[in-house]
């Protein structure tokens, strides 16, 4: 992506007319992305830092709907998560015309077909991406049971969202060791702290108790060790007759 101001005016009639409707965005969601797109492409800057307190103060809305509208973006491949600390984040705004469609990135995350996305048949488990591919992010989900992997409370699909257990800024990958499905508060409070710091701070804090906090962290010497697998036949699409 070069580093140049784009046409404005094509950009709009992009995002209004193909981008919203594809990616089905809210109206928080189109709000949120088009102030970021003002602030860095349309002003020829590729990335920007911002907090999601600037942000929500300047649209004008709470600071909740907002961090959930970011992780939307993110996911929806709209924004690119550069990094993420308490001072903000850096992100990577890409244009309409630069945000393929789901089901585009699903393919060319795959080699061997729905039977490898779906069922793990064909898929390379230890080299497959669980964060670009809408089965496989079920799958980290399904893996976890309803549950958040640190504070153990039930989620529902509104509140639920991927963590790196090692942050992508510290060179975290996208592996089925690394991800695990958390809630948003979770998500948030965690940020770049080590996971094993996260659950004691959990337990002080009284969300977690002994018991849960010893098998949290058995849990993550199991996830790093690859035993901590996805049930990737649990959210196969059923197949064709």
């Amino acid at each position: 992506m070069k580093n140049k101001k784009p046409n404005a005016e094509l950009v709009w009639k992009q995002l209004e007319d193909q981008l919203v409707p594809r990616l089905g965005l809210s109206l928080i969601d189109r709000t949120v992305y088009a102030h970021l797109l003002r602030h860095s492409r349309l002003e020829g800057k590729l990335r920007l830092r911002f907090s999601i307190r600037w942000l929500a103060r300047n649209i004008r809305l709470s600071s909740g709907p907002v961090r959930q509208a970011v992780r939307r973006l993110v996911a929806h491949g709209a924004l690119r998560l550069v990094q993420r600390s308490k001072t903000g984040h850096v992100v990577e705004v890409r244009l309409p015309e630069e945000i393929r469609p789901e089901k585009q990135n699903d393919i060319e995350n795959r080699t061997g077909g729905e039977d490898e996305a779906g069922t793990g048949a064909a898929i390379n488990i230890e080299e497959a991406d669980f964060l670009q591919n809408t089965t496989l992010r079920k799958a980290i989900h399904a893996r976890e049971r309803g549950q958040c992997f640190y504070c153990m409370r039930r989620t529902s699909t509104a509140v639920q969202c991927l963590d790196h257990v090692v942050p992508r800024v510290l060179s975290g990958c996208n592996s089925y060791r690394n991800l695990v499905s958390s809630c948003i508060e979770c998500n948030s409070q965690k940020g770049e702290k080590p996971a094993d710091d996260f659950l004691r701070r959990l337990y002080r804090e009284g969300h977690l108790n002994a018991a849960e906090l010893a098998a949290r962290l058995r849990a993550l010497e199991a996830l790093a060790s690859g035993k901590l697998r996805p049930p990737l036949a649990a959210v196969a699409k059923p197949a064709a007759k």
